[in-house]
């Protein structure tokens, strides 16, 4: 019989015949030759997919907890010749070639999970399915599939416990809870095995809570509960439940302490046992009795029960927040019961508060280095030493300087914060850096004060150069009028205004000339002038050296003052031509700043008005008086023509040739009332008032000759 080798494929394009050589041998005869050929001719074929159809064969992997008869794969042939798509199930046929497997190949080639499942206990399970496919003109294919079956990942069902001892008061009430049950696993379900009808208990399937189904009396009853997993019944685990149902007739038990308040250091070791309980019963019988504790978590985390003995579960750190947010203090409940028996049970409080221990000394800081300016001021912020201590409160901690302050050590720490600042003169001339040694004492970190710890930390602080500047004077030339006062006296006379860089840098005022004759002095950087009896006015130009700074570094700025100085004795002249004294300096801008007051609108207009008014009324008072005098002149003129009929007087002259007189004049000549009276035709003809004296003149404007009257 010649077949096809399993994976091989025809195609008539590429290879349209085979030739076949043949040999076949029978005992004791010779062999024979013969030649087969086979021809390959177009048409519909079936092909299998490549993964089914290749030697190893398709693959599969599922998990031991599937479900029976669940569809593993499916095998889906081509045709071939034309046709495209996947053929129907309906018009094939599927034969499976071994027999030795538990898993199914349906009609419409789909493989299926064994009737029972898999082995869940096993681990990798493997198997092989040879698999032929022939559609109804007789075209088939063949290929296999591979089931590998994985253990399973999820948890077992199991108890905590294989056994349980419960104690019930007589009297207890139909489906009442007696205890619960609680396994571990997925889908777990509950159920009682023995007795197989129990007559007292029951238990809910779902929560595993064991209820009484009537009035419960003195009596022991034991039960067998299953737990398994529903979607895997075999997953399954048993516990034994004791009951013991107790008559009533006992009372609680009693305890000392009955109450427990106690103070531990942070430090106590864990497994130290805090409290013993001396409890009985009405029994006298301490084997009955159970010690329970109740209380938050945090504190059921930290303590544990150990018969009657409370002790420390874990390490009862004071240094954290955790800590800090309960106030140092755990509160717990320790309940003791008669056999398990909720109603005869005592109950006995505890407070526990942790006192803190001072475990850690201070650390210094990382950097400690700080850069201050020389010419930093006093008080000025040089840096924080931030310190750190572990112990709670955290960072709680007290600085010193070691040596205190003083001219090798110009700093100063403050004890709270840390922050170190410049108390003495800085000068990077006599010194680069200083090294300071800081103290660090933690504090309130032990329950015993004297229990404190320290650390010593050194301080770096480099001083950072700061260049002189010249001193600035405002303004740099000054010229200033005085008027000398009594000789011997002392006068002032201006006040310098400069200043330096650093503003805490001394100025020192020089006169370096222009005081050959030694009539001024500096007060520090007030200018003094020592008068003398000189009568004349006369000027000085002083020039005055400004020194700021301090050793090679020290540097000066110039400032000229023009002082004129006119002496006591000597009026002032109504004229003064100012000496000017030109400077061989730089141009330099002076600004003078003079008050001046701006009255408001009203009161000049108030003003202008009154004036006004004022002049009105004086120029109203001078033509009366006038108009009076020349009244007498005229009357007294009229008579003398009556007298001297022919004479020509004077007055007259006057009043007819009135000339003002002008300053500047020479004094008239004093003539007698004869000369004066005699010669006024000939000699004047005018007349005016002297504006120094007030006498009236005649005078002559011809010839300019003048002549009192």
């Amino acid at each position: 019989q010649v077949t096809l080798r399993a994976g091989v494929e025809l195609d008539a394009h590429q290879v349209n015949q085979y030739t076949l050589i043949l040999r076949a041998a029978c005992p004791g005869e010779d062999e024979v030759e013969g030649r087969l050929f086979v021809q390959v001719t177009t048409g519909q074929v079936l092909r299998c997919d490549t993964p089914f159809a290749s030697t190893e064969g398709d693959v599969v992997q599922v998990l031991a907890d599937v479900a029976p008869r669940t569809p593993l794969y499916a095998v889906l042939p081509q045709p071939l010749g034309g046709l495209t798509g996947f053929l129907s199930p309906s018009f094939l046929q599927f034969r499976l070639r071994n027999r030795n497997t538990p898993l199914t190949l349906t009609r419409r080639g789909l493989v299926l999970a064994p009737d029972n499942g898999f082995d869940p206990s096993k681990d990798i399970q493997m198997f092989r399915l040879e698999i032929e496919v022939m559609d109804r003109r007789g075209h088939n294919c063949s290929g296999a599939v591979r089931v590998e079956v994985l253990p399973l990942r999820r948890p077992r069902v199991t108890f905590p416990e294989l056994q349980r001892a419960v104690t019930v008061a007589e009297g207890t009430g139909p489906w009442k809870v007696v205890t619960q049950v609680h396994a571990r696993g997925d889908n777990v379900r509950y159920a009682i095995l023995a007795p197989v009808a129990p007559a007292l208990f029951t238990i809910d399937e779902v929560t595993g809570e064991i209820r009484s189904t009537r009035r419960l009396e003195v009596s022991r009853a034991q039960l067998l509960v299953r737990a398994y997993n529903t979607l895997h019944p075999d997953d399954h685990a048993t516990i034994t439940v004791n009951i013991t149902v107790q008559g009533t007739d006992c009372q609680a038990p009693r305890c000392v302490p009955a109450i427990f308040v106690s103070q531990v250091p942070e430090t106590v070791s864990p497994g130290s046992t805090l409290v013993t309980l001396r409890c009985t019963d009405s029994t006298s019988t301490d084997g009955c009795l159970h010690y329970a504790l109740e209380g938050p978590p945090f504190s059921l985390s930290h303590f544990c029960m150990e018969g009657p003995r409370l002790k420390v579960n874990t390490t009862l750190d004071y240094d954290s927040e955790a800590m800090a947010a309960l106030g140092f203090q755990f509160t717990a409940t320790i309940v003791v019961t008669v056999g398990g028996q909720p109603l005869q049970s005592t109950r006995v409080p505890v407070l526990v508060t942790v006192t803190p221990v001072n475990e850690f000394r201070p650390a210094c800081p990382n950097v400690a280095t700080f850069t201050v300016p020389e010419t930093a001021a006093f008080g000025s912020l040089v840096g924080r030493v931030a310190g750190t201590d572990r112990d709670y409160p955290p960072d709680s901690l007290e600085y010193s300087m070691e040596g205190g302050s003083g001219p090798a050590q110009p700093f100063s720490i403050d004890r709270h914060t840390g922050e170190i600042r410049v108390v003495g003169p800085l000068g990077s001339q006599q010194q680069k850096s200083y090294r300071l040694v800081v103290r660090l004492m933690d504090t309130h970190n032990d329950l015993d004060l004297r229990k404190r710890q320290s650390r010593l930390c050194d301080v770096f602080v480099s001083l950072q150069a700061v260049p002189d500047q010249l001193p600035v004077c405002i303004p740099e030339v000054q010229e200033l009028r005085i008027t000398a006062g009594s000789p011997g006296s002392r006068q002032p006379v201006t006040r310098l205004v400069c200043h330096s860089s650093p503003d805490s840098a001394v100025l020192t005022y020089t006169i370096v000339g222009g005081n050959e004759d030694g009539r001024f002095r500096l007060e520090g950087n007030t200018l003094v002038y020592l008068p003398n009896d000189r009568v004349e006015p006369c000027s000085f130009v002083l020039r005055v050296e400004v020194w700021g700074g301090s050793g090679a570094r020290r540097r000066s700025s110039m400032v000229a003052l023009v002082v004129h100085v006119t002496p006591w004795s000597t009026p002032v002249p109504p004229s003064t031509t100012s000496q000017h004294t030109t400077l061989q300096k730089e141009p330099l801008v002076v600004t003078q700043t003079e008050a001046v007051w701006h009255p408001p609108a009203w009161f000049v207009a108030v003003l202008t008005i009154s004036g006004a008014l004022l002049l009105a009324t004086l120029g109203c008072m001078a033509r009366n008086l006038l108009c009076g005098s020349w009244d007498a002149v005229e009357h007294s003129g009229a008579k003398e023509e009556q007298e001297h009929p022919h004479a020509s007087s004077p007055v007259s002259v006057c009043q007819r040739q009135w000339v003002p007189c002008q300053g500047g004049r020479k004094s008239p000549v004093a003539l007698s009332s004869h000369s004066c009276l005699s010669s006024t035709q000939g000699q004047f003809n005018g007349c005016a008032q002297d504006p120094r004296t007030g006498r009236d003149y005649l005078f002559n404007s011809v010839t300019g000759a003048q002549g009192w009257i």
